[in-house]
């Protein structure tokens, strides 16, 4: 582990999960801006556990959208339309009218782009009294436990992230495009240097340059190697929740374990770089 003190703050406790993963921040109100140490402190927070869980928060749009705009620009999704009124806002909703949920299926966001998100900070208001957990896994953690040999195979190898097959039943436009692009299966991180593991399940078809059988049976590998346990956060939720998960070196899973109960929120997207 490569651990940093996250900086002292008097308002603010950052209480970590797990070893790996994961830390629950109390003392901060999201609605209001944040600045000088308390921005930092979540910074730092965010950097060293890679997804920080708040309880308790009360956000308009607006406050939603000014939070995330803290730490970058925010992205337009480019596979589901937002809210009205708030295009970078993006309506997280299920009931028992729902078919299937957004994440349900092990992803890192959008990673079909060429430059995929930074981070995603999700608000649900409404959730079921029991289920309707998160899992997040750490892709630090992922890389670190491959041994030496699978990491000299990996590095320099690219895997291709297609949004065709995640969001094309979205859509009845025949015409529309959604993005597709290889990106390096071991990717640094731009702020902490460490590497992590840069593929998933929901949006990667092949490894750029090697045989059909070879690219499926080291993507299966690496598959479930990321959905190792001793990787892995859960987070209950709790009305007015609010999760923000650093895109680039995590994975996450909605579990669907509570139809046909509600549950029901925003998400806004920080965009992100270029992944080498």
């Amino acid at each position: 582990m490569h651990l940093r003190p996250v900086p002292s703050n008097d308002s603010i406790t950052v209480t970590p999960w797990t070893v790996n993963i994961g830390a629950e921040i109390s003392g901060v109100d999201l609605s209001q801006p944040l600045a000088g140490r308390q921005l930092e402190a979540v910074n730092a927070a965010l950097a060293q556990y890679q997804v920080i869980f708040f309880r308790d928060q009360h956000l308009t749009h607006d406050q939603h959208k000014a939070f995330g705009r803290l730490f970058g620009a925010l992205a337009i999704h480019s596979g589901v339309a937002g809210i009205e009124g708030h295009k970078e806002i993006v309506a997280i909703h299920s009931d028992a009218n729902s078919k299937y949920v957004a994440g349900e299926n092990w992803h890192s966001d959008l990673t079909c782009n060429a430059e995929p998100p930074m981070g995603s900070i999700l608000y649900l208001h409404t959730v079921p009294p029991v289920g309707g957990d998160t899992v997040f896994a750490s892709m630090y953690s992922a890389y670190d436990a491959l041994s030496d040999k699978i990491k000299a195979y990996l590095e320099g190898l690219e895997a291709v992230h297609d949004g065709e097959h995640v969001y094309r039943h979205m859509t009845t436009d025949p015409a529309k495009r959604f993005p597709c692009n290889p990106h390096p299966i071991v990717r640094t991180h731009p702020v902490t240097r460490r590497k992590c593991l840069f593929v998933n399940a929901s949006y990667v078809t092949h490894i750029v340059g090697v045989p059909k059988d070879e690219s499926d049976a080291i993507l299966g590998y690496l598959y479930k190697h990321c959905t190792n346990p001793n990787f892995q956060v859960r987070f209950r939720w709790t009305p007015n929740a609010v999760v923000f998960w650093d895109n680039r070196c995590t994975q996450h899973l909605a579990v669907w374990d509570y139809y046909p109960q509600t549950r029901s929120g925003y998400r806004v997207t920080v965009a992100g770089d270029k992944p080498f």
